[in-house]
């Protein structure tokens, strides 16, 4: 990424003045066009390659869902939740399961949140209520709810999701459960945010649509890489075994993505798409704090493992790329940009058909005519949080 700022950036000059200044000789001048050209075809040929994949994987059929409906109990994590709780608590409660339970873990609530809790756990058997009353110095609250919530699960199977989230209907555990099958130990779900007016509320779901697609894609491609925890499900077993969140106990957040980053494997993970199996999530209503978000959710994926790093480095370095490096040179009067012309096109129409099949088969179709400007605006959005994330020593929850 620092590469593509420096080339397009240096000496605050337009490509196309660098190339043109009268300070190069003609064989320098010949072989800095020869240069700036290979590297914006190759700008373009990788994108193409890397969207090229997950279209591929979007065109694929589903593995054939195992209908074994086994015990599950769902997790919600609640600090300060008492609104969203009482909208939530109904919604779990009234899936169309057997044998499930509910646990919600009261996190040191301020407000009428326990009160809520305490009252309900006596009217429905299938709520319980785990109570956080202080927390180790060692580890972030999240994770210390979680684990006791895990602790305190009957079943071999667990649903997360968060406080703030809905699920699409009385099928989504179903839905979800219909994947665990004994051969699994972690089924990734997606979670959009909901749909509201505004660009901003477009941008944050185009953003959160780009993510699922990605990660998602590479887990049908047999390379699984993060799941999101407002949609998760794994073995309680592969928890307690692996000792949980224990190599990264003080991190903010990664209590979902590095979880399966580190456990996740193409034989033990599985997908679950659709619409039944969606749980959409209040979406941030500011960019400040939007964009403070994705930067604590960027600054973990620091400690991926490295191959899955370079991956999404080529991803985003390619993304930021094309809009900055490769469409100045499209508007200078060189050789062969037109052939330039020709392959950035390719690229917007091969986006334009991933956004539209793969969020139609995720289950949330997304406005794909929104695609062009969007994809512009990532491209800053991206650059801008991922070089904040790369330098941040430290993130706080909130701001």
């Amino acid at each position: 990424m620092r590469g593509v700022v420096f080339i397009c950036s240096c000496k605050f000059q337009p490509v196309g003045t660098l190339i043109n200044s009268p300070i190069f000789t003609a064989s320098e001048h010949s072989h800095l066009l020869t240069t700036y050209l290979v590297l914006a075809w190759t700008i373009l040929a990788v994108q193409g390659i890397y969207l090229s994949c997950l279209l591929f994987a979007f065109r694929r059929k589903n593995d054939p869902a195992k209908r074994n409906a086994p015990p599950i109990s769902i997790i919600v994590c609640a600090h300060d939740e008492f609104e969203n709780v009482k909208t939530l608590v109904p919604l779990l409660l009234d899936q169309d399961y057997d044998d499930f339970e509910v646990i919600v873990v009261e996190d040191r609530s301020n407000d009428d949140t326990y009160d809520y809790l305490l009252q309900a756990t006596k009217v429905h058997d299938k709520l319980r209520m785990v109570k956080v009353k202080f927390l180790p110095e060692h580890i972030t609250g999240k994770k210390y709810a979680l684990t006791l919530g895990l602790k305190a699960a009957r079943h071999a199977w667990v649903l997360l999701t968060d406080a703030d989230c809905r699920p699409a209907g009385k099928q989504w555990l179903r839905s979800m459960a219909s994947h665990a099958g004994e051969d699994k130990k972690i089924v990734l779900g997606y979670s959009p945010y909901a749909k509201n007016s505004g660009y901003l509320n477009a941008f944050v779901r185009f953003e959160s649509l780009i993510t699922g697609i990605q990660f998602m894609g590479w887990a049908m491609l047999g390379s699984p890489y993060m799941g999101t925890g407002r949609n998760l499900a794994y073995r309680k077993a592969l928890f307690l075994e692996t000792k949980g969140f224990n190599k990264h106990l003080g991190v903010m957040g990664g209590d979902d993505d590095l979880f399966v980053n580190q456990h996740a494997t193409s034989a033990n993970t599985t997908v679950c798409m659709g619409a039944d199996s969606l749980v959409r999530s209040i979406p941030k209503d500011t960019w400040r704090t939007f964009l403070y978000q994705k930067v604590r959710h960027l600054s973990v994926g620091k400690r991926y493992r490295l191959g899955d790093q370079l991956r999404l480095g080529v991803f985003s370095i390619t993304w930021v790329g094309t809009w900055l490096f490769v469409l100045p040179i499209m508007f200078q009067p060189l050789p062969l940009t037109p052939w330039l012309w020709s392959g950035f096109i390719v690229r917007q129409i091969l986006l334009e058909t991933l956004v539209r099949r793969a969020s139609r088969k995720l289950g949330d179709a997304f406005e794909a005519w929104k695609t062009p400007l969007l994809d512009f605006n990532y491209a800053i959005y991206y650059l801008g949080t991922g070089l904040v994330a790369l330098v941040s020593k430290r993130i706080r929850w909130k701001i």
